[in-house]
């Protein structure tokens, strides 16, 4: 477990996050993560501290809307979200890009699990996950 310092591109919104990117990260193939090309870790809530930036934060919801998508109002970087599962409870979706000291050995060596979030399959990969 590490803490993580991220931000969006202009630093209005800033976090940090203990993580063990060792434990694994996500990329999803439903129609929102395909779009922003999301790559993200699952942090606990009280491993997540919002450090900067909430007014800053614009939000978005879709579908039955379980989850928070948030972004910056200034540059449009989505750092985190917020979700609730029947399997995870409320956890915090970090975007792994947004992690400013996350060395680059680190995130090449970050396990990626893909789900099928498409088709609400979330125990099985996708049959294609080339272009996520």
């Amino acid at each position: 477990m590490k803490t993580y310092h991220g931000s969006c591109h202009c630093q209005a919104i800033r976090f940090e996050a203990d993580i063990d990117l060792a434990d694994g990260t996500m990329r999803c193939n439903c129609s929102f993560c395909r779009k922003i090309r999301c790559w993200a870790t699952v942090v606990k809530p009280d491993n997540f501290r919002l450090l900067a930036g909430d007014a800053d934060l614009a939000e978005y919801q879709f579908g039955v809307k379980n989850e928070r998508h948030f972004f910056c109002k200034h540059c449009g970087v989505r750092p985190f979200g917020i979700a609730h599962s029947p399997r995870r409870g409320r956890f915090y979706g970090v975007s792994v890009s947004c992690l400013d000291n996350a060395a680059i050995a680190e995130l090449a060596s970050a396990p990626v699990t893909y789900v099928d979030g498409l088709n609400d399959n979330w125990d099985t990969p996708p049959d294609e996950v080339g272009y996520l």
